[in-house]
Parts: C-alpha cells; structure tokens; sequence
C-alpha cells in the first residue's frame, strides 16, 4: 500500500510547503502538487499523474478536501474512480478516509461546503469588480503581452505565425496587438 499524498494552490503567489510537509508527515512517499484552480479537473496534470499511477490498496492524501477540488461532482467522481481501482482518499484536516461508508457520506457533504464556498468566492470577487468599475478604478487584467515587441518585430517583416511562437502568444493577440495600431498585414 502507497500513500501518494497531493498538493494544489490556486495561484503562483501562494505556497505549497505546508501542504507538502503534512503529506510528508502523514507517510507520503511521493507528494505530487501543482498550481491550479480547484473550480475543475480540466488542466491538472498531476492529478491525472496520480490517478493513472494508483493501485489497488493505495491511498490518496489531501490536506483539506478543497486542495482536491471545489465541485462536488468532481470531487465524487474522483472518489468513484478511486474505489474503482480498489484505491482510497484521505483527507488530513478533518481526519476522514473513504475506506469506509461514513467517509464517503461526509466527503459528500464536505464536498458540497467546497462548492458552495467557490460560489462565494465568486460572488465577493464580482462585487468587488462592479464596486471597482463604480468608482472607476478598475483597470481589468494587466497585459501580459510585449505589444511593442509585437509591432516591431511585424515592422521588421516577421510573420505573424513566427511572432506568435517567438512570443509565446497566440496569433490573435499578436492581430489584435496590430489592429490597435492599424496595421494590417
């Protein structure tokens, strides 16, 4: 029996050590973690490591039910494909484990808080955003793209295609950087 324990942060700026020392320190030989949102499965690759590699008597560790996921369905179904596998989940912060049929009801009602709390999370992010826009502070996202690196490079006669894999960007940021200007080509 292996216990693979796994860590998730929503964002780059928050840190997975305390997470990762409470896997370390509840017998985790192999402690996956990555950086991602908890609204669903879709992009977590070392969740996916993790479900592909676990075996019958296995069992997977999370410091609280929300590092697994925030949406019920998606949380259940993780679940199911454990115990299909013959696999468990615990959860460290509060001790529960699916290995038997009291765990999987609360992880159920746990999992219900996590989607409900997303929810939240959501709305206070929105209000905040209208409040902003009101006073007319808010901005939206900072740019992340290099537009004058765009533009240069198109004035020198790079194509659009290899300004786009240079940058690291799409080809439709690297067309909306050049509508901005009104350039065309």
């Amino acid at each position: 029996m292996a216990r693979i324990g796994y860590a998730r942060v929503s964002t780059t700026d928050q840190d997975l050590d305390i997470q990762i020392a409470k896997l370390k320190a509840a017998g985790c030989e192999i402690v996956r973690s990555e950086t991602g949102s908890g609204a669903s499965r879709q992009g977590r690759a070392e969740l996916d490591t993790v479900l592909q590699f676990v075996r019958e008597g296995d069992e997977l560790v999370v410091h609280r039910l929300d590092r697994l996921g925030r949406s019920t369905r998606d949380v259940l179904n993780l679940v199911h494909e454990l115990e299909a596998k013959g696999a468990s989940l615990r959860i460290l912060e509060p001790e529960i484990t699916t290995s038997g049929d009291m765990g999987r009801m609360v992880i159920t009602v746990l999992g219900m808080v996590a989607d409900m709390e997303l929810k939240f999370i959501k709305d206070r992010q929105r209000a905040g955003i209208e409040a902003a826009k009101a006073k007319g502070v808010y901005k939206g996202r900072r740019k992340s793209v290099n537009e004058t690196a765009i533009r240069k490079m198109a004035s020198e006669g790079t194509s659009k295609a290899q300004i786009a894999r240079d940058l690291g960007v799409s080809r439709m940021t690297v067309y909306r950087a050049l509508r901005n200007v009104g350039v065309s080509r």
